[in-house]
């Protein structure tokens, strides 16, 4: 029954959803209705922060949810949920067992919403298929050639990246990662997994005990002032003996499990990157295998980040450009997008890009907090995977393959406790303690132990210039083999300076041609949601955004949001400014969730099918 209420779902839900969004003439989601203060115009109208039950609107509106069992519930079709599905799915044949494993994914299609500049190290994909090549994985560029740089305003010093160093990309893959997630999607298929794209898990669910029990998908068809549609669907439920939440980066069901079960008790604060990327064609001429990273300009020794730049062979070749700024930056006049566009100017980068056609734009939030903000991964009913607890390796800039093996190890510590024939009669969602304990001894702790310390050695006086030296000396000499564990700063929301302390950036205006403005470049992600539905960009209190926001920082997330989703505009009836929300702009980075000074903003699911439409990024 599930598979034949998604289609009838999705036939209604998918009419223009992968059209590429004009965000010029995207409507404002503004309403008329006044929140608790006569003066703020009321802005959220979802029924995550307005409860239905008190709202006539909703009176005898049939509520009820159609239920449906498995055995496991993967939330998102990442690299993580999918190796976890294959896991499964393999482990069952070769015991002969029967195992219901359903996938669900909040994008139209598997990949849709898969982001990365991708250097793929196929350690982990060569654990769960051996056979990749002869099963035809689009991985189709192999590292030859590695750079990285230090840039100047003018100029480019190169630095050696010597054996050993996370730098070092031989043996490595420059793939499109959206068409690897989609190869992956067919192998698990192949094994039965059922897979649910279209669907976004919007709230988790408990037994009576307080274990997880499973997950509802959105409800949909609600207006956007919050009333119900005539076409009004309830949202399903996926029980399971376990789930397993594999959401990527700042995962918004997580977020919930985090506080449910306190399960970032005793870890650092997890901190953030915003990295902005788009793919260009590039001459025939100028075709490369080769893998190029910088650091320094165009933002100062105190802020975080750095760019990649690689080059790969689809049939035609193609460059994948982008750059990462950490959340963690002071100065709220600081745009991500507009560095991005600055150091595309950089005469090393310039020669490039010149020549080229800009083909597609997205971004997306990373995790860098390291080891020491890895929240325990295991609770009752279900675990973490993926990049959802931060398994990425920060000086590598990779994920994929940690994110894989968690997925696996998951997967392998979950068969065997859901065969047991002793507890086939628990009501329960079952508790898995053993995934922390494969985790601890797994390569990927390993891993990540070892450069631990290197993201935050940034935080000291001379910035990126000890972060490197800190590199050389204690992660090349020693391995990362250093007694002690260095802290972050704290949350990144927590770190912008008030803007009367700050002295403006000045942005160069795009030329067109190597820069581009934010509007056009949205344009290409493919974004695009059902316009009438209530914004998903929720506020806790309306009135926070010009009271706080914009009266003590200048209102930092008309600059930190690379789809231009927020914007202060002036008030229709009297003097002042109130926060417009372009809902459908958004990209689904998570930034606005992560970096808002005032943690205000909680980013919830959108219908599903709605968001990006990458092809392939």
């Amino acid at each position: 029954m599930f598979p034949a209420c998604r289609y009838s779902l999705q036939a209604r839900r998918c009419v223009g959803a992968l059209k590429a969004v004009q965000a010029e003439h995207v409507a404002p989601q503004v309403y008329s209705t006044r929140s608790s203060s006569s003066t703020v115009p009321r802005i959220t109208t979802h029924y995550t922060v307005y409860t239905r039950n008190k709202d006539p609107r909703w009176e005898g509106v049939e509520m009820e949810r159609f239920a449906d069992e498995a055995d496991v519930v993967i939330v998102g079709g990442g690299p993580a949920g999918l190796s976890a599905a294959i896991r499964l799915k393999q482990l069952a044949n070769q015991h002969e067992k029967e195992l219901r494993v359903c996938v669900v994914e909040k994008a139209s299609q598997l990949g849709a919403h898969t982001l990365s500049g991708a250097c793929l190290e196929p350690s982990a994909l060569s654990e769960l298929i051996p056979d990749w090549k002869e099963r035809g994985a689009p991985l189709n560029t192999p590292v030859t050639e590695d750079k990285f740089s230090i840039l100047t305003e003018k100029y480019r010093i190169p630095v050696p990246i010597l054996p050993g160093l996370p730098m070092n990309n031989h043996g490595n893959y420059l793939v499109r990662l959206g068409h690897f997630v989609r190869w992956l999607g067919e192998q698990a298929e192949e094994l039965g997994v059922e897979l649910y794209p279209g669907y976004a898990a919007a709230e988790v669910l408990f037994h009576e005990d307080g274990s997880v029990k499973g997950i509802a998908t959105n409800d949909v068809g609600i207006a956007k002032d919050g009333s119900p549609k005539d076409v009004f669907e309830r949202g399903m439920e996926l029980h399971a003996k376990v789930t397993l939440f594999g959401e990527g980066c700042h995962g918004h069901l997580a977020k919930q499990l985090y506080k449910q079960f306190n399960l970032r008790e005793n870890c650092e604060p997890q901190t953030y990157a915003i990295a902005s990327s788009f793919s260009r064609l590039e001459s025939l001429l100028s075709f490369k295998r080769r893998a190029e990273h910088s650091v320094g300009w165009p933002l100062n020794r105190n802020t975080y980040g750095g760019s990649f730049l690689y080059h790969l062979n689809e049939g035609e070749p193609l460059v994948a450009v982008g750059f990462v700024v950490g959340l963690d930056y002071t100065n709220p006049y600081l745009s991500p997008f507009r560095e991005f566009q600055r150091w595309k100017h950089h005469p090393s980068v310039m020669s490039t890009l010149e020549g080229g056609n800009r083909i597609a734009y997205g971004a997306r939030a990373l995790n860098e907090g390291g080891s020491q903000s890895i929240p325990k991964v295991t609770f009752p009913g279900g675990m973490l995977i993926g990049c959802s607890p931060g398994f990425m390796n920060v000086p590598k800039i990779k994920g994929t393959h940690t994110a894989m093996k968690s997925g696996m190890l998951a997967a392998e510590s979950a068969f065997s406790k859901i065969t047991d024939e002793n507890l086939q009669s628990e009501t329960a969602g079952l508790y898995i303690p053993e995934y922390e304990e494969a985790f601890k001894k797994s390569w990927i702790w390993k891993e990540l132990y070892s450069v631990r310390n290197i993201r935050p050695s940034f935080h000291s006086y001379f910035g990126l210039y000890g972060g490197m030296v800190y590199t050389g000396i204690f992660y090349w000499i020693l391995r990362g083999k250093e007694p002690w564990t260095l802290k972050h700063n704290g949350l990144d929301s927590a770190q912008l300076k008030p803007a009367k302390d700050c002295t403006p950036i000045e942005y160069p205006k795009p030329d067109g041609k190597i820069s581009f403005d934010l509007l056009s470049s949205v344009a290409l992600s493919g974004t695009n949601h059902e316009h009438d539905q209530p914004p998903h960009l929720t506020l806790k209190d309306d009135s926070v955004p010009v009271a706080h926001n914009l009266a003590i920082y200048d209102g930092p997330e008309q600059r930190f949001c690379p789809a231009g989703v927020y914007e202060y505009v002036p008030l229709e009836t009297s003097d002042g400014m109130r926060l417009q929300i372009n809902a459908q702009n958004c990209v689904h980075c998570k930034t606005c969730d992560i970096k808002d000074p005032s943690q205000n903003i909680n980013w919830v699911v959108p219908e599903g099918s709605g968001g990006p439409a990458y092809n392939g990024m």
